[in-house]
Formats: C-alpha cells, structure tokens, sequence
C-alpha cells in the first residue's frame, strides 16, 4: 500500500496535480491521503511513464496494429481485455476515455463496449459463443446503450416510449418541490429536513405525452446516485436556484449528465424571490460551456418558479419536445428488460426493488435474473401504490419477488420460464458484485494497518434502502483516516436485529440506524450489552458524530509551552528541606508544581517537577520575572552556579479532521 501523495513524490508531481492525472484514468483518489494497492501502483506507474511518451510511438503502435482477434467469452473486464488485446493500458484507457465511456480496470463489460473500444484500437474483434449470460458490467450507461442500439436494429415491434427525466442541481435549490409541482402532490413533506435521501421515480401525463422523472439528491453525500441516475435518464433537467447561483453540487451533476451525454436543460428555479437574477446563472453557466440559446448558445434556460408554479407549463413543453426529437422506442413485445434504481429489504414484503424498464413488457409472473439474482414477479406497483399487472418501456414499477436485495444499477433480464432462468443463473460469472455494499477500500485499509499503529472505530450500518447506505459509505470514506481507521464490520437494509447487536457486542462496535426501526426487544438487548445504537434521519449527522468519535480516539501528544527561566547563583543547604537554590528569574514564570529542566553547558542535566518555591521564607506559588527565588526540586540538589532552571507545561495537542 502506498498514499497517493508518497506516489506523487515520487514521480516529481504536485499531489494535487497528480490526483487530477489519476481522476483522468479513472482511478479514485479523494485526497493525498489516499491508499493505492499494489496492483493499482503498478499500473498507475506505468501509465504516467507512457503518459509523456513521444506521440509517434502511439501512432506507430496504431499503424501496425491491424490484427483480427476472436473470443470465447460473453462478458469481459476491461483489465482482461488489455491482455487479451495485447494492448498498453495507457493505449486502452486513452481509447475508453475517447468514447466518453465510464470504465476502469475492474469494470466489466459485454460484447459491444469491447468491439467498440477495439475497434478504436484499429483491432477486429470477435465472438464466439452460444451462451449469452446477463450482463453483470457496472458501466450502466454503457449496458443500456447497447441494450437500445441491440434492439432498435432486430426488431420490428418498436413503439415511442416516455422519455426518463433526471432531475438534478445542489441541495436545497428546489428539486423535489419542482417535482412536487409537476405531480400536484408533496413529496417534499414526506422527506428529512426537506432533504431528499434516495432515488424516487415518478411518471406524469402532459398534453398526453407520458413522461417518467427521476429526482435524485443534491447533498454532497449523494455523488454515485447522481452518477446513477445520469446515466439512466435521457433528458438532464439542471435545476439551479436565481438566488443562489451555480454551487459544487451543481457542477458535479453537469458533468454527470455531460458524461452521459444527454440533453440538458435549465430550469432557473426561485424566480419568485426578490434577490433572483437569472442572468448571472446563464454567465456563471457560461464558464462552464453551458450557454443560454438567448446568448448565443444551444442550452435551453426556463425562468420557473416551483412554488408558485409559474413557468411550469412552459418547462414541460420544452421536455417534451426534446423527446419528440430524440425519437425514443422501444420493443414493447420482446422479454422484458430493466434496470435497477432503488432497492431495499422490508420485514413484511422481503427484497423490493424499483426498477424502469428500458424495453419489453414487465408482467406478474415472470421469470428473471437480475445480477446473480433469480426471481420470480409476484407483485407490482406503480409510483401511486397501484396494484399493477403490466409494465410498458419507459415506466417506473415496484416490484416483489426477488431471491435477494439487488444492487441499483443492476439489469434485471425476463426469461422464458424457470428453466431457462436458472440455466442462464448458473453461467454467471463469479464476480458480479455483492449486493451487501460493504466498502472495499475501507475493507482493504483496516486489513494494511500496521499493528498498534493506528486505531480503529468500528461500525455497523443499517440504512433503509441501498441508495442511503452508499451515500453514507461514501461519506465516510471521506473522512481522513491516518491515525484512526473506519471499519465498517457489516452494511445492509433493512431493521436492525439481535444478531447485529451480537455481532457489535463482540467487535465493540456501535450501530449506525438510518431511517428503520429499532425494535423494542433489540433496544433492550443492546441495552443490557452495552452497545451503542444511533439513529439518524439525515446523512450529515451521521459524518458530524462520526467525526467527533474518531477524533476521540487520536493518540494523545503534547506539546511543550514553555512558562519562564530562572539562573541558579547560588545554594542554601537546611536540614530540613535539602538544598535550595537561590536564583533570579530572567523571563517568564517560574511555577510551582510545574515540570522543569535543568541545562548546563547546553546540556540537560536534569528533568523533574519544582517541589517548593519560596520568596525569602514564604511558601509561594510562582515568581514572575526580575524577582529572585528559592526553588527546591524532586530528586535533584546538585545544583551549580549558573545553572538554567527552564520551566514548561506539557499541553494536549487538539486535533480535528
């Protein structure tokens, strides 16, 4: 393991220089502070020694590069790709970054993302396989790209579908209550603090057209479900506040939705304020090459006002002549499929996911997999509560009967029967990841720690839906964990039980609660236990008392302020105190009590604490300077002319993340 700082240095780079080159590759690295595994070191070195390579090797490598290559696999991950490709990873990552893809060394992709991205590389790729296994890459955008362009060139039954609608923008600036406009209800009530925690999906009728809309949060907690739902959607509604301007949430959705490159937007919201100016939300805009059509530029801006409801109308229109132009079908008659945007356990119902489907008909019975996942339909639900039987493309749906909780992001696939279903199940590979979410960096830090070294605070989370639980594992990675790492020892949904109170009990950790129930019984167990249970309904508490704990277990260090110096100039020898010195105080105090050295000839000669202090025959508690004193030390009478008596505290250093 190595901190990217120490790697930074170690190539001749600025830390903060060298975190954006790494963010270029799609390597994570919040800070310099953070850990990178051997493997990552290696590549990483690599990569930045290609990185200032002259061009004409590149074009040369290209040039001669013209070979034919087929494989005997239905998926792939991009690290086994450069092997098989026999490319650099330099080359390979500078093609992915080329097609705007989302990908790193671990991602997995199908058969279409990696013809594409050789075919970039001047290389023939292809397959040969009969099995087809559902798709398990984690580039979602990249999934249902190719799931669409797959579907558009084989089928005849395609039909207009509703277009998905992100809406996004930085807290507070009127998301929710934009979409509580347009559905004429109040989620907003229904949300923390007026926060909203997780991906809703919600499906409207304006002027007959059918349109679906993701709201997804703004807090800074939130970065993976904005990057979610980007990457789902097909028009980026970027809502920003004309009182308040462009702010760093704001950014991070743009470039989400840049990313996914999808149509973006404007709605200037807060129009009704007296303090809005609209204006300098298109220039701040502007600077980041998002220019109003009356500017000159081709992004559309809509003045609204999602209190009062002004401008609405106008907004909606403009969505859906958007869609119009987009042209978007879909195979209404094909098996089913979907993705995941939300999922959760439920004590009453079990595994529950939301899930829109991208193309087919969803229908009550039927077999599918969704990641490693089988299930059968026994239930649905629309964005009302409805019972539903069906499901058309475009449309958000609740469903039930899931062997287990999926992870979001996940493409759930319709088979044919049971049969076929689980056949496909069996051929799935191993590494489609957990549903659980535990925190593989976090996970690999404790596991590096060197012994005693550094602290650990252990951690246990129970979140109401996944969505909240990423978004909180996500925060805590933030927090910096040189001294005191963060050990998350178990992460999932749903209601906390006996067994987790067990589990903290044993691993003298405390349980983190967001938004589920504490049972009566597991409060008194973990009573009786001595486990600490808190619970939250707002993510940024959680950061704040997380913060405090670790804190709280920083090894203590002092540091040393000095008081005053005092010069010996001569000795008294009495019997019944020993040998006091006589000296003068040249700076500062001298206390009593207090902890002092003794130099002589530059060197210490003792350390100790001041015994008694005496100002002729009285007992004093200090001496400020020019006075003269008697000072009588502990364990120590050998005391000389000219002699330095310096007098200091030991004060705890105070750290703060």
């Amino acid at each position: 393991m190595m901190k990217v700082q120490d790697l930074a240095r170690e190539l001749g780079q600025h830390t903060k220089d060298f975190i954006k080159f790494l963010r270029e590759v799609d390597i994570k690295a919040k800070s310099g502070n953070t850990k990178l595994d051997r493997d990552t070191i290696t590549i990483v070195r690599d990569l930045f020694k290609e990185k200032d390579a002259p061009k004409a090797s590149d074009t040369d490598a290209e040039e001669e590069r013209n070979r034919y290559i087929t494989l005997d696999v239905t998926s792939i991950t991009v690290g086994e790709l450069i092997s098989r490709l026999e490319v650099s990873t330099s080359e390979m990552m500078r093609a992915i970054l080329q097609k705007g893809l989302l990908l790193n060394l671990n991602s997995e992709i199908d058969q279409n993302t990696a013809t594409e991205i050789a075919t970039a590389l001047k290389i023939d790729l292809d397959f040969d396989t009969d099995d087809v296994a559902p798709e398990t890459s984690s580039a979602l955008k990249d999934k249902l790209t190719a799931l669409e362009t797959h579907q558009q060139a084989n089928s005849k039954n395609l039909s207009t579908r509703p277009p998905i609608i992100t809406i996004m923008g930085h807290v507070d600036h009127g998301k929710t209550r934009l979409l509580d406009t347009i559905r004429s209800s109040n989620i907003v009530a229904k949300e923390a603090g007026g926060i909203t925690q997780h991906i809703g999906a919600y499906q409207v009728t304006h002027n007959g057209q059918k349109l679906t809309f993701l709201d997804t949060p703004g807090h800074a907690a939130f970065t993976s479900l904005r990057a979610r739902g980007a990457q789902i959607t097909d028009i980026a509604i970027l809502v920003v506040a004309a009182d308040d301007g462009v702010m760093p949430q704001t950014l991070e959705a743009l470039s989400h939705a840049k990313a996914a490159n999808v149509p973006i937007i404007v709605a200037i919201n807060k129009m009704d304020k007296p303090d809005s100016d609209p204006e300098r939300i298109k220039q701040q805009l502007s600077q980041h090459n998002l220019v109003a059509e009356d500017w000159g530029g081709n992004t559309q801006m809509v003045p609204i006002s999602a209190l009062k409801g002004d401008g609405i109308d106008n907004l909606l229109e403009i969505i859906t002549l958007n869609a119009e132009v987009l042209e978007l079908t879909a195979d209404n008659v094909c098996p089913a499929k979907c993705v995941v945007i939300e999922s959760n356990l439920s004590q009453k119902r079990g595994p529950i996911a939301t899930v829109i489907v991208k193309t087919g008909t969803l229908r009550i019975g039927d077999h599918f997999l969704v990641g490693n996942k089988y299930g059968k339909i026994r239930a649905m639900f629309n964005d009302q509560g409805e019972s539903v039987k069906e499901v058309l493309p475009g449309a958000p749906v609740e469903i039930l009967g899931i062997s287990e909780v999926p992870s979001p992001g996940d493409i759930l696939e319709v088979y044919e029967n049971e049969k076929t279903a689980k056949a496909a199940l069996s051929k799935v590979a191993e590494r489609v990841q957990s549903a659980s979410l535990k925190s593989v960096s976090l996970e690999t830090l404790s596991q590096q720690i060197e012994e005693g070294s550094i602290r650990k605070l252990n951690l246990l989370i129970k979140a109401d839906v996944n969505g909240s639980l990423e978004a909180i594992i996500a925060s805590i990675e933030q927090i910096p964990t040189d001294e005191v790492s963060i050990h998350i020892l178990h992460a999932t949904t749903g209601s906390i039980t006996e067994n987790d109170v067990t589990l903290a009990q044993a691993s003298n950790a405390y349980i983190v609660c967001f938004g589920v129930a504490i049972p009566p019984e597991v409060k008194a167990l973990a009573s009786e236990s001595g486990v600490t249970i808190k619970e939250y309904s707002v993510i940024y508490e959680i950061m704040d008392d997380v913060k405090r704990a670790v804190e709280g277990m920083f090894k203590v260090e002092y540091e040393e302020v000095q008081l005053g110096e005092a010069e010996v100039r001569e000795m008294f020898k009495f019997s019944k105190v020993g040998v006091i010195a006589g000296c003068n105080v040249k700076s500062g105090k001298i206390k009593r009590g207090e902890a002092i050295r003794i130099q002589r000839d530059g060197k210490i000669e003792f350390e100790g604490k001041v015994d008694s202090l005496k100002r002729f025959k009285e007992d004093v508690r200090e001496v400020a300077q020019g006075y003269e004193c008697g000072i009588v030390l502990d364990g120590f009478d050998k005391f000389k002319e000219g002699d330095l008596i310096q007098c200091y505290q030991l004060v705890e250093k105070k750290k703060t993340l």
